[in-house]
């Protein structure tokens, strides 16, 4: 069995939280000492174990404890309770160079640094050659810190804290920093790190990050551990919760853009998320069936030739795939009242996401809608990590495909 490196046991930080600055005066000075203060839990109870070599990730909204934790593991922090055991020295990329002297030169802080990470100046002095070259920083290396634009400031402070040979290494969103060249560098450093089995805590708010990493993960909600275990089952559970909380926010209404020519043709009375039994959807799995309901009020039925159409946007308006009717060459009902007309996805390949359905009714030449409604349907797929961007396109990877041609 491998050997628990860090031991975390009933975590509790918490911050006594003021009205104003009078109330704290008023509890100082009370003889009997009132309280006028509320307690804000950071972390409530929370238990975490890590094994030797193993890369855990922690993962919840702004606000949840996660770089909390982290700054209780390194001692920036120190808990209001519970038990912190630690095996090994520890490397963080939290804060870059806080612990820096802005007056000294580079070279100077290099050392400072590194006995602030529990290293000995003759420790360091066997490292400050790979920390100078991996920086990369030049003659400014030589000249106080403060005037060191933030680009070399952070490749200096980069270079000690991953040049150290740490038994732990803590990064909180941190992995690559300035420019292409010196990200390769960081990445490749940071793989170096993976394959020589040392022991890597990772904060990202990035999930697929996270997936690519880690071999669990603990999620944190409101400074408790809500749950923990293998990477894949976590995160998903996570970005469904992520899925549904959107739900719950989104209004509707506020997106809906509305266009009507000068005569009252029609309206769109709902657009509705169906799967494959039509029943109603709250979240798409990936790859699965999904069908568009779409129900509109007909006032002029003397229309040639209506034609339906239905687009897919990202969250940030990007265009994914607009059908309609006429590139489809399908007929749509035309009777005054309310009509209804589907569209099937027959295999819905997005990757996991936030996505909207924009609804219009043209003129037969799809060009002047009668009725555009834009967002007016939303849509999260959920799914695994199998592929990056918006699409996954049916593929097959081969070494060869010259007896195929």
């Amino acid at each position: 069995m491998k050997k628990q490196v860090v031991e975390i046991n009933h975590l509790t930080k918490t911050y006594n939280m003021y009205a104003n600055p009078t109330a704290r005066l008023k509890e100082a000075l009370h003889p009997g000492r009132k309280s006028y203060h509320d307690v804000f839990y950071a972390l409530n109870d929370v238990n975490v174990h890590v094994n030797e070599g193993e890369m855990v990730g922690f993962i919840g909204e702004n606000g949840s404890g996660k770089s909390t934790i982290l700054k209780i593991i390194t001692g920036v922090l120190t808990p209001t309770s519970g038990e912190v055991k630690i095996v090994g020295n520890i490397a963080a990329l939290l804060e870059l160079g806080s612990g820096f002297n802005p007056e000294y030169s580079g070279y100077e802080n290099i050392f400072l640094n590194g006995m602030v990470l529990g290293y000995s100046r003759d420790q360091m002095q066997e490292k400050v050659e790979d920390i100078i070259n991996f920086a990369d920083i030049g003659d400014h290396l030589y000249q106080p810190v403060k005037t060191y634009s933030s680009g070399m400031f952070v490749r200096l402070a980069f270079a000690v804290a991953i040049n150290v040979d740490p038994d732990i290494l803590i990064v909180d969103e941190a992995l690559a920093v300035g420019d292409l060249e010196f990200q390769l560098k960081c990445m490749e450093k940071f793989t170096e790190f993976r394959n020589q089995g040392k022991t890597v805590l990772f904060v990202s708010h990035d999930v697929n990050a996270v997936r690519r990493f880690c071999d669990r993960v603990y999620w944190l909600k409101n400074g408790v551990v809500e749950a923990e275990g293998e990477t894949m089952e976590i995160t998903e559970e996570y970005e469904n919760f992520l899925k549904k909380k959107s739900m719950t926010t989104v209004d509707r209404e506020k997106n809906i853009v509305e266009e009507h020519s000068a005569i009252d043709i029609v309206d769109v009375k709902s657009a509705k998320l169906l799967d494959e039994n039509l029943k109603p959807l709250d979240l798409v799995e990936q790859d699965s069936k999904v069908f568009i309901k779409v129900t509109y009020d007909v006032k002029n039925d003397q229309v040639k030739h209506p034609v339906l159409g239905v687009a897919i946007r990202t969250v940030n308006n990007q265009y994914v795939c607009g059908l309609n009717t006429l590139l489809d060459k399908v007929s749509i009902p035309w009777k005054k009242g309310l009509n209804t007309f589907y569209i099937e996805y027959t295999k819905m390949a997005l990757l996991g996401g936030e996505y909207y359905f924009d609804v219009a009714l043209f003129e037969e030449n799809a060009t002047v809608p009668f009725v555009y409604k834009t967002k007016y349907l939303t849509m999260f797929i959920t799914g695994k990590y199998v592929g990056e961007g918006i699409v996954v396109l049916d593929h097959e990877w081969k070494g060869s495909v010259s007896d195929e041609i």
